[in-house]
């Protein structure tokens, strides 16, 4: 047999890894609901749903049929000009489960570059309007929105720090996240809400947006905040005139167990951006809704004030075709029953580490998204423990990839509660092992 791994490790440069002490990779030859499987036909659970973006279990058969059907009459048309079905209907799909004002769609090929266009429709916002002071924006000390020049500078993200010297300044608030048990929640959130009145009693006048992943940041280690905090941040930033953006790149289609992630507030959001999910997992595609009221900001007879961004691949139908099939399990009482058995096998299986755990605290959980950190020496090396960790999880057959010392189950929906009860029972053995 061919040693694929050997190979890939001469020719190929993988995202977030230091390939100098890498382990070769994980050879995966097809996939079967949740399960991912090797070249040696080795069987491992997807409980990160690889990097948040399958919904409905690997190589879903209604998705990949409305693929292959779309794929046999239109594969790529310029969107510039002109228009497809699948488009129009995806769009028209949306609107069926989003709240009215968000109405105005447009597409692109990834959650980087929705959050990219979120930030620049913004500011053009105010320019069209001739605000020209408007500079800078809000969001959460912590956060993470893409890896794109804008995104990173909206972000506060430790993966970015290199980048510093190329990104534009911006105000962060710091981000009070909870855990079951928590008993300063009510301090933390009074210091950031603070912080963002000053924030805008001193710069009101130059800010675009606050830009928030809502209630859930995920690659700062999966940290959660409460519904009650969230609201009433937005609603203080929409009463200064400010916008208000929500990254619903990971969160969206059910992962916090409904929707949406705002659906769990009483807000409705001036842009929202979507990706990961919207496609089942199948492929890259993108989405920037925005009301009507930002919509009709871009309007005029001349291309001065128009949104000029656009990439190669807007709107590709065969991804069109892949959202609109997710789109149809989402709204099935069967996926409905599906989450609700993982958020409750989350729940049991979170109880029982709590009480018999003493290595791990923090146990947090939003719908199907579960939680908790490792109690870990001051001296030890977080790379090297998450790496270390990541080699027992796959020898035990999980794909798990801790975010430092957070670890977390992000399973697609198919998942069973059987499968996660097991890996929760034996979650205590790989850890001990490790410490």
């Amino acid at each position: 047999m061919i040693n694929l791994a050997k190979i890939d490790k001469q020719i190929i440069w993988h995202p977030i890894t230091q390939d100098k002490i890498a382990d070769l990779p994980v050879i995966i030859k097809e996939g079967m609901g949740p399960y991912l499987i090797g070249q040696d036909n080795k069987k491992y659970l997807d409980l990160i749903s690889s990097w948040w973006v399958n919904l409905y279990g690997h190589a879903n058969p209604h998705i990949a049929k409305a693929i292959y059907e779309q794929a046999l009459k239109l594969e790529q048309v310029i969107f510039a000009g002109f228009s497809h079905e699948p488009a129009i209907n995806l769009c028209m799909g949306l609107q069926k489960i989003l709240p009215q004002p968000l109405k105005r769609f447009f597409f692109s090929d990834n959650g980087s570059s929705a959050t990219e266009i979120a930030i620049k429709m913004a500011f053009q916002y105010w320019f069209n309007q001739k605000d020209y002071n408007k500079k800078s924006y809000i969001s959460f000390a912590g956060g993470y929105h893409g890896d794109t020049i804008g995104a990173m500078s909206v972000g506060q993200s430790p993966l970015h720090r290199t980048f510093g010297a190329l990104l534009f300044k911006n105000h962060h608030i710091p981000f009070p996240q909870t855990w079951d048990g928590d008993l300063d929640v009510e301090l933390k959130e009074e210091i950031s809400l603070n912080a963002l009145q000053e924030i805008i009693k001193k710069h009101k006048d130059e800010i675009i947006a606050l830009m928030v992943e809502p209630l859930v940041q995920g690659a700062n280690g999966m940290q959660i905040c409460r519904p009650s905090f969230l609201e009433e941040i937005c609603k203080l930033t929409r009463e200064a005139g400010i916008l208000v953006i929500f990254d619903e790149v990971m969160t969206g289609f059910g992962r916090t167990g409904k929707n949406f992630a705002f659906e769990h507030i009483d807000f409705v959001p001036d842009i929202i951006c979507l990706s990961k999910g919207l496609t089942g997992g199948f492929l890259p595609l993108a989405l920037t809704i925005a009301t009507e009221k930002i919509f009709e900001a871009f309007l005029g007879n001349n291309m001065q004030v128009a949104f000029t961004h656009s990439h190669s691949y807007t709107a590709n139908p065969l991804g069109c075709a892949a959202a609109i099939a997710s789109l149809e399990l989402l709204v099935k009482a069967e996926t409905t029953e599906n989450i609700s058995t993982i958020k409750e096998a989350h729940t049991i299986g979170l109880q029982k580490l709590l009480a018999t755990e003493a290595k791990l605290e923090k146990f947090r959980q939003i719908g199907t998204i579960a939680a908790f950190d490792m109690v870990l020496p001051d001296d030890l090396d977080l790379f090297k423990v998450a790496l270390s960790l990541r080699r027992k999880f796959i020898e035990a057959g999980y794909i798990i990839r801790p975010l430092g010392k957070t670890l977390y189950l992000l399973p697609p929906y198919c998942t069973s509660a059987q499968e996660l009860e097991q890996f929760y029972e034996n979650i205590s053995a790989i850890i001990a092992e490790e410490f």
